[in-house]
């Protein structure tokens, strides 16, 4: 997965992809003219289309993206000699629940426990249309009862042991303990996460490091912190600098940035063919010391970084 120079590789989520509203800046632009079911499946095609060709091999979905596992499956049903070169993530715990609407107040409803996995396990497979070789908790958080519950423990210890690498992501400013707490975990069936790391939310990266080196599956998500670190956002002057001085897109320098943390792969949350295109120019920048230390200096604290991304609005 690594590239040539060691860092994590790239690969492309689905959470824009699947459903008609997320929490990306512009994303109502990018999907405006795509928002029935068959576009937006016909637009996720052609993303993936594009994702093959650039050469990426790994693929992240949820049940909560609305129709995300369900168009990867289509995709993946067109194209049958290509599963066996592809890594297949995708995660339960969340339930999209806005009916293809853009004007609710609720989209995803959050539930860890064993029966929400039970239900959603199977929906997993017949959306996706055989196993996934990753299957995650989404976004575990300290309130979540998950890491102390031995009944759901125990059914992803069984599913661990058919071959499917089990393990959770994170979200939220207690990411760091969350993780800590897994990996101390004695007996627990995780080997994988997928965390929030971008240069403004920096606050896992200690302990992604430690799950790297057990051996762990470690996926960086939101690394462009959901458009904030792209043109569309609000660039800080430095990464806008080292941008310029590298001939290259922010989001590019932004993904270059997560590249170099300790990760297994690096996650693309692209809407758009461009947008991928723009996003996987960071394979061809490799920033040095002196360039990782300015970009160091613009983290936010937790707190600050996930209130920020709370009032991103669904559109």
């Amino acid at each position: 997965m690594a590239d040539q120079q060691g860092r994590a590789g790239l690969g492309l989520g689905m959470a824009a992809l699947g459903r008609p509203a997320y929490i990306n800046l512009g994303h109502d632009d990018d999907v405006r003219a795509v928002r029935d079911v068959d576009a937006l499946e016909a637009r996720a095609h052609e993303v993936l289309d594009a994702a093959w060709d650039l050469g990426i091999r790994h693929l992240d979905a949820a049940r909560s993206y609305g129709l995300g596992e369900r168009f990867l499956g289509s995709w993946l049903a067109a194209h049958p000699g290509r599963r066996t070169a592809i890594t297949v993530g995708s995660k339960w715990g969340y339930t999209y629940v806005a009916d293809w609407r853009t004007d609710v107040d609720v989209h995803e409803v959050k539930d860890h426990s064993v029966a929400t996995f039970e239900r959603q396990w199977p929906e997993t497979l017949a959306a996706l249309g055989s196993a996934p070789d990753l299957y995650l908790i989404h976004s575990v958080t300290p309130d979540s009862p998950a890491l102390s519950d031995q009944r759901l423990l125990a059914k992803l210890g069984a599913l661990a042991s058919t071959g499917v690498r089990v393990g959770l992501s994170t979200s939220g400013p207690g990411q760091a303990d969350v993780l800590g707490r897994a990996l101390q975990l004695d007996g627990a069936p995780f080997t994988a996460v997928q965390a929030t790391w971008n240069v403004l939310e920096t606050s896992v990266g200690t302990t992604l490091a430690e799950a790297r080196d057990r051996g762990w599956h470690v996926a960086l998500k939101e690394t462009v912190a959901n458009g904030r670190l792209t043109d569309r956002g609000d660039v800080p002057a430095v990464m806008r600098s080292v941008a310029e001085a590298r001939g290259c897109s922010v989001d590019a320098v932004a993904m270059a940035a997560a590249m170099a943390a300790p990760a297994s792969v690096v996650l693309s949350g692209a809407a758009t063919t461009d947008q991928l295109v723009s996003n996987a120019r960071a394979r061809e920048v490799v920033l040095t010391a002196d360039e990782l230390a300015s970009l160091s200096t613009l983290a936010e604290g937790p707190g600050d970084y996930w209130s920020a991304r709370s009032d991103l609005p669904w559109i």
